[in-house]
C-alpha cells in the first residue's frame, strides 16, 4: 500500500488515534489502462443447475487488479476459467503481464502472477438482481504486450510503467569474459579518479 502522510506503515494498537479516511470508491471510465496483479485464488466454477451455462465445471483463476489513477486506486476481481474453450483468454492473460507472445506456447505459471503488471481494456457490465440498476467496472480484454498502444492507456504517464517495458529499454545481456563480474545495473558514470579497469561500453 501507498504510505501516507510519509509515515511507515505499522502496526496499530488498539488504542490508537487514526485520522485517515477511506479512499472513496473509484469508477473507471471506459478504456485501456495499465493494471497490477495484486492477488490471486485457486478456485472451482461449478455451473448453476438452473442455468448452467456453456462452460462446464472446471478450475477457474479468480485474478485481483489494482489500477491507479489520479483520481484513486480501483480495485477489479476477473475470473479465467481453466478451459479449452477459454484458452484464448488464458493466452491474452499472460501475454498481457509479458509472458506469452503470440503462437508461441506457454505452460501457465501462476506462481509468477502476483507483482505482474499489464494492460487491460475495462468496459461496464450492468448489475443484476436486485442490483440491476447499477453499473459495474469490467475487464472486456487483456491487450498483448507487444500490442499496447501507449497513447491510449488512460492511466499510462504515471509511476508504475510494467517491468516489460522497463526490461525492454535495458541493454541485452552479454556473455561474460572469464575474471568479469556478472552483470549488473547501468549506474550514472562518476568522473575517473585514477586508472580505470575497463574502457566502457
Amino acid at each position: 500500500m501507498t504510505q501516507q502522510y510519509n509515515q511507515p506503515e505499522r502496526e496499530l494498537a488498539w488504542d490508537d488515534e487514526i485520522v485517515q479516511d477511506g479512499s472513496g470508491f473509484v469508477q473507471l471510465k471506459p478504456g485501456d489502462y495499465q493494471f497490477t496483479v495484486t492477488n490471486f485464488e485457486r478456485a472451482r466454477h461449478t455451473p448453476n443447475p438452473q442455468n448452467p451455462g456453456k462452460l462446464p465445471a472446471c478450475n477457474k483463476a479468480v485474478i485481483t487488479l489494482q489500477i491507479e489513477t489520479a483520481e484513486g486506486i480501483a480495485q477489479l476481481t476477473h475470473n479465467l476459467f481453466l478451459h479449452t474453450s477459454t484458452e484464448g483468454m488464458l493466452s491474452a492473460f499472460f501475454g498481457a503481464i509479458g509472458q506469452k507472445k503470440h503462437g508461441e506456447p506457454l505452460r501457465m505459471n501462476w506462481n509468477t502472477v502476483i507483482g505482474s503488471k499489464g494492460v487491460a481494456r475495462i468496459g461496464k457490465r450492468k448489475g443484476t438482481g436486485q442490483y440491476a440498476d447499477r453499473e459495474y467496472d469490467d475487464v472486456k480484454s487483456m491487450i498483448y504486450a507487444d500490442d499496447v498502444d501507449w497513447t491510449k492507456v488512460l492511466n499510462g504517464n504515471g509511476p508504475g510503467t510494467p517491468a516489460y517495458q522497463q526490461t525492454s529499454q535495458q541493454p541485452t545481456y552479454q556473455p561474460q569474459a572469464p575474471g568479469q563480474q556478472p552483470y549488473q545495473q547501468p549506474q550514472t558514470p562518476q568522473q575517473p579518479t585514477g586508472q580505470s579497469t575497463w574502457s566502457g561500453f
